[in-house]
């Protein structure tokens, strides 16, 4: 397993959470990050899981962490295998200021793009190396993170439609917000099964592994496949035994309906968004399943 990673020494338990951050004033909160499966589209069915009297949302894939800006928790632990990921959230949260004024900086265009996809990120400076990451991510194409061989990322350019870069008022809202929440690397059993209390609300949203192939074709050093579908199992027993509610979306795909059959799980339905071509884009089935009904 990876070894998990603090940013910024926080506590599994919250402790280090800082105490009376302001809430974003705003009624909408939307994520800073474009990315391929985001459950954008099924915010307003996996928000009817959360309940306020949890004292923790917690989430091990988080992705552009879409349903903890819908929700606005409290408190938080957000955590990913995706250190530049990661490290971009804990810029943002940290010093979001500094990290917009580099993103404004830089020039639009493929060339730009080209030019710092190119770079090695490790020897940049962490809020360049997330102001990088951030641009990157907002031009790619349909919002993939893809690495080669040698884990250097090598998506392509996308030429239109993918919103521009995220305004100072969103980072703003979005680092507020994640003022009150831990953010760690590592991979989602070591991180859960030490981190989890009785209290808390998990959601997991992990990578679709179909027979070992990754639907979205997203890959790199730490692929999810069908046997991390078997240990995630595993975590959501221990999860449910210590008292804790959780909330798993998935790709409705046979894998998946046995590996969690023993759960409550419902088929609901979305436009799955990562083909190239619009006429190839679909109506998808996914898979919810909880240990808890909806409110």
């Amino acid at each position: 397993m990876t070894p998990f990673l603090w940013f910024v020494g926080k506590a599994l338990d919250g402790s280090c959470l800082r105490e009376g951050a302001t809430l974003p004033v705003a009624e909408k909160i939307t994520p800073f990050l474009r990315w391929a499966g985001s459950k954008r589209r099924l915010l307003p069915k996996l928000s009817s899981y959360w309940s306020c009297d949890r004292r923790r949302y917690v989430e091990p894939f988080v992705g552009s962490a879409a349903l903890f800006f819908a929700i606005r928790p409290r408190q938080a632990l957000l955590s990913d295998i995706n250190s530049d990921l990661i490290e971009a959230f804990a810029l943002i949260r940290d010093d979001a200021a500094a990290v917009y004024e580099r993103l404004i900086g830089l020039p639009l265009g493929p060339e730009s793009y080209y030019g710092l996809r190119a770079e090695n990120p490790a020897i940049l400076k962490p809020v360049d190396r997330a102001a990088r990451f951030i641009f990157l991510n907002r031009f790619c194409f349909n919002g993939l993170y893809r690495t080669n061989t040698h884990g250097a990322f090598n998506v392509p350019y996308a030429h239109a439609k993918t919103g521009g870069l995220p305004s100072w008022q969103q980072l703003q809202a979005c680092s507020s917000l994640l003022a009150n929440a831990a953010l760690c690397h590592g991979d989602f059993e070591e991180i859960l099964l030490t981190g989890v209390g009785s209290k808390d609300f998990v959601y997991l949203d992990p990578p679709y592994a179909v027979q070992n192939r990754r639907v979205f074709r997203q890959y790199g050093p730490d692929t999810f496949g069908i046997s991390d579908l078997k240990r995630l199992s595993g975590v959501l027993d221990e999860i449910h035994a210590r008292g804790a509610h959780f909330v798993l979306s998935y790709a409705w795909c046979r894998e998946a309906n046995q590996t969690f059959s023993k759960w409550p799980a419902r088929r609901v339905y979305t436009q799955r968004n990562i083909a190239g071509f619009v006429r190839h884009r679909r109506r998808a089935a996914e898979l919810i399943v909880s240990n808890v009904l909806p409110q």
